[in-house]
C-alpha cells in the first residue's frame, strides 16, 4: 500500500521568494504527523500543494499514490483550512448535506448524524452557524472534513479557536481516527497539543525541514535535579540511570534527600533550538527589558 502522503524534493517559489526548498516527508496509514514551524516557514504552502490548491515549482507530491491535485487524490483526503467561513444562515445539518453533494458522498443522514456526534455537536443539528461559537464552528469544520470517509486528513490549525475542553474533544477524535487507520497531517502552533497526540513531527523553517522524528527523539535528557535540605541541586550531565548513584553519594556525604527528578527537554525546547531561537531565562528576560527601556 502506498504512503498516505508522500512529499519528495518539494520546492515552491513565489517570484524570488523560496517558500519551500526541497522538502521530503512521508506519512503512513494511521499516522498522526505534526507539522511545526514559525509563521512564513512554508507549512501552509505545503498543505495547499497537497490539496491541489497551489502548484509546486518542483518535486513530487502524492496522496495514496495519486498525484496531488488529481481527481483520484481529491477522493482520498479531507481538508480543513485555517481560515474558513461557512454561510451563517445554514444549519449544521444543512452544511454537511451541502458538502455531501459537493463530494458525492452517499452517506446521507446517517453519516451526518454520526459525524456531528463524533465532534460533540449531535445535540445541535438544526442550529444555524451564525449562532454558534467559533469553537463550535471549528468542530463543525472537522465534521465537514470527515465526510466521505477520507483516508487522509489535512488539518491547518484545527484547535486554534478551541478552549481546553474543545481541544480535548479533538484529541479524542484524532485517537479514534488513528484506530481506524486514518492518517492526519496536523499543522499547528500549539506544541503541547502536537506533543500529546502526534506519532512523528517535522519542524520547518525557511522552507526546509530542520528537524524530524518522534517527540521523544526530538527531546533529550536535561540532567537530574535533587532536592536536599540545603536546597535543589542540578547535575546537568547526569542521566536517569545516574540518579541512584547520585542519591547514594549525597546520603553518604550526610545530605538529607527529599526528592529526585529526571529533567528532559520538551518539544518546545527542541523547536526553539531547531529554528534558531533559544528561550531566555527569567534573568535574561529582565535584563533585556531593562535594556529596551533605556
Amino acid at each position: 500500500m502506498p504512503p498516505a502522503l508522500s512529499v519528495t524534493g518539494l520546492r515552491k517559489a513565489y517570484g524570488p521568494v523560496q517558500a519551500l526548498r526541497g522538502v521530503d516527508l512521508e506519512l503512513e496509514a494511521g499516522e498522526l504527523f505534526g507539522l511545526l514551524g514559525p509563521n512564513g516557514a512554508g507549512k501552509s504552502t505545503l498543505v495547499k500543494i497537497a490539496c491541489g490548491l497551489v502548484r509546486q515549482s518542483a518535486g513530487d507530491v502524492r496522496v495514496r499514490g495519486h498525484p496531488a491535485g488529481s481527481p483520484e487524490a481529491h477522493a482520498q483526503f479531507g481538508y480543513l483550512a485555517e481560515l474558513f467561513r461557512f454561510p451563517e444562515w445554514c444549519t449544521a445539518d444543512e452544511l454537511l448535506g451541502l458538502h455531501q453533494q459537493l463530494i458525492g458522498s452517499p452517506g446521507g443522514e446517517a453519516e451526518r448524524r454520526e459525524l456531528l456526534a463524533l465532534v460533540e455537536l449531535g445535540h445541535v443539528p438544526d442550529r444555524r452557524i451564525g449562532a454558534m461559537s467559533r469553537g463550535m464552528q471549528q468542530r463543525l469544520g472537522l465534521a465537514q472534513a470527515l465526510l466521505g470517509g477520507p483516508r487522509l486528513l489535512l488539518l491547518d490549525e484545527p484547535t486554534s479557536a478551541l478552549d481546553p475542553a474543545g481541544r480535548h474533544t479533538v484529541r479524542s477524535l484524532l485517537e479514534v481516527l488513528r484506530e481506524r487507520g486514518v492518517s492526519v497531517l496536523l499543522n499547528s502552533h500549539l506544541l503541547s497539543e502536537v506533543e500529546l497526540v502526534c506519532d512523528r513531527v517535522a519542524i520547518i523553517d525557511g522552507g526546509a525541514v530542520v528537524a524530524a522524528g518522534t517527540p521523544a527523539q526530538l527531546s533529550r535528557p536535561g540532567g537530574v535535579e535533587v532536592e536536599t535540605a540545603a536546597g535543589a541541586r542540578t547535575f546537568a550531565d547526569a542521566r536517569r540511570e545516574d540518579a541512584p548513584r547520585i542519591v547514594r553519594e549525597l546520603v553518604a556525604a550526610g545530605e538529607d534527600v527529599y526528592s529526585v527528578r529526571v529533567l528532559t527537554s520538551t518539544l518546545e525546547d527542541a523547536y526553539l533550538e531547531a529554528v534558531g531561537r533559544s528561550p531566555a531565562g527569567p534573568r535574561e528576560e529582565i535584563a533585556a527589558l531593562g535594556e529596551a527601556g533605556r
